[in-house]
């Protein structure tokens, strides 16, 4: 899918740098990663945060405007939240139905924010003992539409 607007455009290519930068780093997550405290939320709360935030972001565009705070799900069934929250909000992004939010104000809200909680876990690996490796992001193979866990591997890690 795809639309000729180029604000949803970009959101959609937001989307998809969210979801190949949260797949790398929920990706081979030890599990004892899902509970490591010391930084605030544990990473299981952030993530189950950003699922939260991505289902916020949709009903916004699609005008029920809810905001649900979930319990965490177990680490792999988050991550799955996560993943199917971003294609429904890519789908909807996609879609030919209006946006009853400003795209300008779910970018710098509930997108935002969740590109802020991804660089947290990032950091939070680091911290956990098991860092994720660094790459040129600007190479990576980022595509619209590819909102899932299974992204296409880095072109270059460092």
């Amino acid at each position: 899918m795809s639309t000729s607007d180029p604000k949803r455009e970009l959101v959609r290519h937001t989307l998809a740098t969210l979801a190949y930068r949260g797949a790398k780093t929920v990706r081979e997550a030890p599990a004892t990663f899902a509970d490591f405290s010391g930084a605030g939320r544990t990473p299981v709360q952030i993530l189950a945060h950003l699922g939260d935030l991505i289902d916020w972001a949709l009903s916004m565009a699609d005008g029920t405007r809810q905001w649900h705070e979930s319990k965490p799900l177990p680490w792999d069934q988050e991550a799955g939240r996560f993943f199917a929250a971003l294609k429904k909000f890519d789908d909807y992004v996609a879609s030919p139905e209006p946006m009853q939010a400003a795209v300008e104000k779910l970018f710098q809200g509930p997108v935002a924010d969740a590109l802020t909680h991804v660089g947290q876990l990032a950091m939070m690996r680091r911290l956990a003992g098991c860092p994720i490796k660094g790459e040129n992001y600007f190479a990576a193979a980022i595509e619209v539409g590819r909102v899932g866990a299974d992204q296409i591997p880095p072109k270059r890690t460092f």
